[in-house]
């Protein structure tokens, strides 16, 4: 695969050009990742001012530690490390990770899988972004991410079992929009 070039420079030559507090390489950097790493930000966020906070803040953390990245390694996957550690610090500081709300009305049905590739995506994330914090945190960390319950127990400072638990509750309350959804379709 050839190198990403931005205005004539590589992503090496930018990211040497950010280490001597290059203004325009922060920019170009920035601009070839933020719509990636704004979708990750939407996907931990109640509201886009909140997601562009989280991107803001995360992109200073990149900035500024700039110089531990080991070159050895996707930038790409530093940064958006970096992404996923700010959002969940910043709802760790809201205080609503540990929400629980009844599900006793929430049916067993399962929904069949036509059902979802009937979704778009934007409908997927929408929905995603209803779930209490908790839930979507850990909805995110697990199914879109790839964290293990014991990578998320770590990050979040919770059980395995907890994390297991707000995974199966999202993943109910998925299913019974999903199913609301197509049966007023229907």
């Amino acid at each position: 695969m050839s190198p990403l070039i931005v205005n004539g420079r590589t992503e090496k030559d930018l990211l040497k050009a950010c280490l001597q507090s290059d203004r325009l390489a922060q920019r170009d950097i920035f601009n070839m990742y933020a719509g990636k790493m704004m979708a990750i930000c939407i996907r931990y966020s109640r509201h886009r001012q909140e997601a562009e906070d989280i991107l803001q803040d995360a992109f200073v953390k990149v900035f500024t530690h700039l110089q531990d990245f080991e070159s050895s390694g996707s930038f790409e996957g530093w940064v958006r490390r970096i992404i996923i550690n700010t959002a969940i610090k910043h709802n760790q500081k809201k205080s609503v990770s540990h929400e629980d709300i009844g599900l006793d009305h929430i049916k067993e049905d399962s929904v069949g899988p036509d059902v979802f590739s009937a979704l778009s995506e934007e409908e997927l994330i929408k929905m995603i972004a209803t779930l209490p914090e908790g839930y979507k945190m850990v909805f995110n960390l697990f199914a879109i991410e790839g964290f293990s319950h014991k990578e998320i127990s770590e990050l979040l400072n919770i059980e395995e079992s907890t994390s297991r638990s707000q995974l199966m509750k999202a993943r109910r309350i998925l299913q019974e929009k999903v199913h609301n959804l197509y049966t007023i379709a229907v």
